[in-house]
């Protein structure tokens, strides 16, 4: 009995162990799966000011956790005088058959003056927890120049002055510039000359009040008698303007067409309206008249005066006087008018915006060339 337990003394430690060897072996994958690496590293912890660096974020997680990695903008400081230049790439590397994987992540820096920086600790997510790298130090030297002793020369001999090379690639924005430009500035010079032929019917009729019929012939006989054309030889001349006046009176007057009637027909046409006494003296006038110019007939100065005081006075009788609260004058706008009033008003807007972009154009092109020849 006694060699019996001094036996399980002996074995029980050796079966401790491997208890706990067993254990080990069937969680360590688990926990391995997830253990979450963090580690954030410089290519060298010392560089000159303005010298760029290579900052590197290496995670490494569980294939199916969610990772979340700082997003630094260039230009973005880190610490004093530390700022971000560039992002130089994500890389992805998946391990353990795909279990786990490895991000990289790689940052240009630089540094702008000679001191020792300590850059604050970088975070990253994984599920949501957060996981902390830690602070790494950079040495930021400066580059001692000897202004007296150094010979420039070795470092950047003189060059001579050497001719841009010329590049039908750097022209041809501006080549198309000019070429839509040129497309505008035709089609605003056809939309011009159209505008222009429509315009002269582009206007605003105005009708002033009409002359009564016996005011216009009125001034039509002091015309008449103004030019004293009754005292010549030949009154045919004078008697054809006096009649024709009355018979242009007598159509607008009376309103039948007596331009086209003879002497006889006018008188037996007025007799409907005026008896023979009144109509005595215009019988004369048109007999005498058809005489003169049919005829060949010779009248007297006397007579000439007669005729033309009756023809005044058969006007002064017959005439109508109109109301003076009639209005002066009327505007009227045809229906073809607006149409091409509005057609006119579209077309000057097109004109309008065309000018403003051929002249936007224009100075583009301008900022173009002046920038390729500088």
């Amino acid at each position: 009995m006694l060699r019996i337990k001094k036996v399980l003394r002996q074995l029980l430690p050796s079966l401790t162990g491997g208890v706990r060897g067993w254990v080990f072996c069937l969680f360590f994958p688990l926990t391995a799966h997830a253990q979450v690496v963090f580690e954030a590293r410089v290519d060298t912890l010392v560089l000159l000011i303005g010298e760029q660096r290579e900052l590197t974020l290496d995670v490494t997680c569980g294939a199916k956790q969610k990772l979340k990695m700082p997003d630094f903008r260039p230009q973005q400081p880190l610490a004093d005088e530390v700022e971000i230049v560039e992002l130089l790439g994500t890389d992805t590397t998946f391990l353990d058959d795909g279990k786990r994987m490895q991000v990289l992540q790689r940052y240009a820096i630089t540094a702008w003056d000679s001191t020792l920086v300590l850059l604050p600790p970088f975070t990253v997510e994984v599920d949501g927890k957060p996981y902390q790298s830690k602070q790494l130090a950079l040495k930021v030297l400066t580059v001692p120049i000897d202004t007296l002793t150094v010979d420039y020369n070795q470092y950047f001999s003189q060059k001579d002055i050497q001719n841009n090379p010329f590049s039908w690639d750097d022209w041809k924005p501006v080549l198309w510039l000019l070429f839509f430009h040129q497309l505008l500035a035709l089609a605003l010079l056809w939309l011009y000359s159209r505008w222009h032929e429509n315009k002269p019917l582009i206007r605003i009729i105005r009708r002033k009040r009409k002359l009564p019929a016996h005011q216009v012939a009125m001034n039509e006989i002091e015309r008449i008698k103004g030019e004293r054309r009754w005292t010549e030889d030949d009154s045919k001349e004078y008697y054809t303007e006096l009649t024709d006046t009355l018979r242009t009176y007598i159509h607008e007057r009376f309103g039948f067409n007596a331009m086209e009637m003879t002497s006889a027909e006018i008188i037996e046409r007025l007799l409907q309206e005026r008896d023979e006494t009144a109509l005595a003296e215009l019988r004369q006038l048109f007999q005498t008249a058809d005489l003169v110019k049919f005829a060949k007939w010779k009248t007297l100065t006397g007579e000439n005066d007669a005729n033309l005081v009756s023809a005044i006075d058969f006007i002064n009788q017959t005439k109508i006087e109109v109301d003076p609260n009639e209005p002066a004058e009327e505007i009227i706008i045809p229906e073809e008018v607006k149409q091409i009033q509005a057609r006119s008003l579209t077309m000057k807007i097109i004109m309008g915006v065309a000018a403003v972009v051929a002249s936007a154009l224009a100075v583009y092109a301008l900022y173009l060339v002046i920038d390729l020849i500088r």
